[in-house]
């Protein structure tokens, strides 16, 4: 009986786990199986993964691409970017 009541808890908590990480923008089913495994610190992880929707970010002068303000190589193209003049920043997109 002990071993049903755990994997019930651990459904729970990975069911939970999943949504958390989901809504900071990650993998629903990588925090799935994280909080399935380690039910209460994969939890506690997921509480505190940090959500990078809000970053400034910035174009790349050669490509076009949007990247994180502190991308020093664009993904699409392999421009090295330097510090961009304060007018280039803008304020990361916030999705729902």
């Amino acid at each position: 009986m002990a071993g049903g009541a755990y994997v019930v808890i651990a459904l729970a908590f990975a069911l939970a786990t999943g949504i958390v990480g989901r809504g900071k923008g990650s993998s629903f089913f990588i925090w799935f199986i994280v909080g399935g495994v380690v039910p209460v610190l994969g939890l506690i992880a997921a509480f505190l993964y940090r959500v990078e929707r809000a970053e400034p970010e910035r174009r790349c002068p050669n490509c076009g691409a949007v990247v994180k303000l502190y991308v020093q190589v664009c993904r699409r193209c392999g421009e090295d970017l330097h510090l961009p003049e304060p007018e280039d920043v803008r304020p990361g997109r916030l999705r729902a």
